[in-house]
């Protein structure tokens, strides 16, 4: 069988061509496809495209890197968010509004899993200098409106909000993509943490990183014996190594790229109209 002169693959995370070696042998290469930048994304475009562009509203993606059971990698987290506001963006880009998706924050609030090897903490103090200094950056450039799209469960960045929105004039607002009724929309049991959403969404969008699912743990948990605690209706911080066995909560094992796939577009959606409601909004007339 004749060798191809160049093969043309696809990831989930770009395009790649494969280049043999002289004389067609085995060996070779495999290049990323070089593409223009998307002009929504600020990680990949450029000046000219920048100051040419009047964006409306900006989307901040924040994560965390903690490990997700033993079948997902650390970087999970971020991973989602930035899919989720880059189709979200793309969406509302293609609806007339001008989006710009900022570099992602890879570290979350984490405090009670540093004892988990390499999961990083950011104590929300520290998440509140980094937010205000992106914040302060936005306002000084005259971007009038910032996203948060919080992609970890342990980041609650409400009371950040409120205290840096009496000192600027970016709007700030959040958004925890994982808490949209699309979620239960397409699972019945999506899993607190690696369960089956997250990891039917890694599936999707980034299978080359996800263990065969025969390696995963259970997600079994432990829950609070303190009533009040376990119906939800008071509150603690859990201690995560003496919740789970193997860090996940939740069963990942009827996990599917094509669940994922369902849920980026049903999520984007959902986020994209926000995103086209938010830069029409004038920011002066906002109550009914």
């Amino acid at each position: 069988m004749e060798r191809p002169e160049r093969l043309d693959v696809k990831f989930a995370l770009g395009e790649y061509t494969w280049i043999p070696a002289p004389g067609h042998s085995v060996s070779g290469r495999i290049e990323r496809n070089r593409m223009p930048g998307r002009p929504y994304v600020l990680a990949e475009t450029n000046w000219k495209t920048v100051r040419e562009t009047e964006f409306e509203v900006a989307i901040l993606p924040w994560g965390a890197t903690e490990a997700h059971n033993f079948h997902l990698p650390y970087g999970t987290d971020t991973v989602q968010a930035e899919a989720v506001a880059i189709e979200a963006a793309r969406l509302a880009w293609e609806e007339g509004a001008s989006c710009l998706v900022l570099p992602p924050v890879p570290f979350g609030t984490n405090a009670q899993q540093v004892d988990i090897p390499h999961t990083l903490n950011l104590n929300p103090t520290t998440q509140a200098f980094v937010l205000s200094d992106i914040v302060e950056s936005l306002d000084a450039q005259g971007l009038p409106k910032l996203l948060i799209l919080n992609g970890h469960g342990g980041n609650d960045f409400r009371p950040m909000i409120r205290e840096i929105q009496a000192k600027t004039e970016v709007f700030l607002c959040t958004l925890d993509w994982f808490k949209l009724p699309e979620v239960a929309e397409n699972f019945s049991d999506p899993g607190d943490h690696a369960g089956e959403m997250e990891t039917s969404l890694m599936l999707h969008l980034a299978p080359e990183t996800v263990l065969p699912l025969a390696e995963a743990g259970s997600g079994e948990s432990r829950t609070f014996k303190v009533q009040g605690l376990k119906e939800g209706w008071a509150w603690a911080p859990r201690n995560w190594i003496q919740v789970s066995r193997d860090t996940g909560v939740g069963d990942p094992r009827g996990g599917s790229a094509d669940k994922g796939a369902s849920l980026l577009e049903g999520l984007s959606r959902r986020v994209a109209s926000f995103l086209v409601d938010l830069a029409q909004a004038d920011l002066e007339d906002l109550y009914e």
